[in-house]
């Protein structure tokens, strides 16, 4: 296996992860600060918060980029970050509700979110179990730890409740297991035995229910419930090609969520299809220089961390935007990068330091991609 060579990792992923923080730092000022000079007297509270999570997620980043061993395949690591999430989902579930849900825990007067984390502990922990089992990762011995874990992960951020989070962590999964080596007929069978558990905990929530319903049936009765995706098209549609200009939208007062799940509904209204495109084609570019590093990565482990991460990314930023669109019942997914939060802007920065890490780490004789 080639030594990495500290610095020499990838640029354009780099540069395009880089200007997605950009542009978020800047779109959640423009968002929240009304809110927050209403709510809080402070209209940089937001945006102070998400400059903070940024600069703790560069760091991370470029830690984790320059490390001169590949620490996300080493066992101490991915089981003891898979154990410690375990530990703070749990916790989780023990602390006080916050806005209905128990999402977050304080710590050290630092507001986190496990899941985040928990992303990417899966993603390690199932790349480590079908790169050691290699053909054998569809014997029980093999298949099984990476079930339960997978299946663990995704039932207690069920719990919490968060339903889009825990959908898109078992996408990921089967997506990843499925390029490990998995027989698609076993995960043809894990998605059969998971669905009824999926929509149970859809029937014990009486909004998902509405939201499902009004999704499908357009029900009029049923609007309030479509309220914040009706006001999300409404941003998109009024955008035009170049949109109202920065800081001119309207919409952003309407929108529930306007600095976190919608914040691409005032992109599109405030810069139009043009800025719409640009941040689109910084995604492409981050999802293809992930890909890119997958295929050249010189361990099968590493192939299949690079490819999980990247899938997480783009998948996660296809849900939030399918939302936004109206293409799909609100979830309440981030946009990674993007959207305000600074567990998920750590966490994803983190998940770009590890791409980083393995670009830098090629080995002799491959082409170019």
């Amino acid at each position: 296996m080639a030594m990495p060579r500290r610095f020499h990792f990838d640029l354009k992923l780099l540069a395009a992860a880089s200007a997605l923080v950009v542009i978020g730092v800047i779109m959640v000022f423009d968002t929240s600060s009304a809110l927050a000079a209403d709510k809080l007297a402070d209209p940089f509270h937001f945006a102070f918060n998400q400059s903070g999570g940024a600069v703790l997620g560069i760091l991370a980043m470029l830690a984790m980029a320059a490390a001169g061993q590949p620490v996300y395949e080493q066992k101490w690591f991915v089981f003891g970050l898979l154990g410690l999430s375990f530990g703070l989902l749990a916790l989780c579930l023990a602390t006080p509700e916050v806005a209905s849900t128990h999402r977050w825990l304080v710590l050290a007067g630092f507001r986190f979110q496990p899941s985040e984390l928990a992303k990417i502990a899966v993603i390690l922990f199932l790349a480590r179990t079908a790169a050691d089992a290699e053909e054998r990762i569809n014997e029980p011995k093999a298949f099984l730890p990476a079930i339960a874990a997978l299946g663990g992960v995704v039932l207690l951020i069920l719990l919490e409740p968060d339903f889009g989070t825990a959908v898109l962590t078992f996408g990921v999964g089967g997506l990843l297991l499925l390029i490990g080596g998995v027989r698609w007929k076993k995960l043809l069978g894990l998605g059969l035995a998971a669905a009824p558990v999926f929509v149970t905990f859809v029937l014990l929530s009486p909004y998902k229910i509405i939201r499902v319903l009004e999704f499908f049936t357009k029900n009029k009765d049923l609007q309030k419930a479509s309220y914040q995706v009706d006001q999300s098209k409404l941003a998109v549609a009024s955008g035009g090609l170049l949109g109202a200009s920065f800081g001119e939208g309207t919409q952003k007062y309407f929108l529930p969520a306007p600095h976190t799940d919608f914040i691409f509904s005032v992109i599109a209204e405030e810069l139009g299809l043009l800025g719409s495109l640009v941040v689109l084609g910084l995604f492409l570019v981050l999802v293809w220089r992930g890909l890119a590093i997958a295929l050249k990565a010189p361990t099968f482990a590493s192939q299949l961390v690079a490819a999980g991460l990247t899938f997480l990314l783009a998948l996660q930023a296809l849900l939030n935007i399918s939302v936004v669109l109206g293409l799909t019942p609100a979830k309440g997914v981030p946009l990674p990068l993007i959207s305000f939060g600074r567990s998920s802007l750590l966490c994803s920065l983190l998940a770009v330091g590890i791409l980083l890490h393995i670009s830098k780490r090629r080995p002799a004789a491959r082409g170019n991609v």
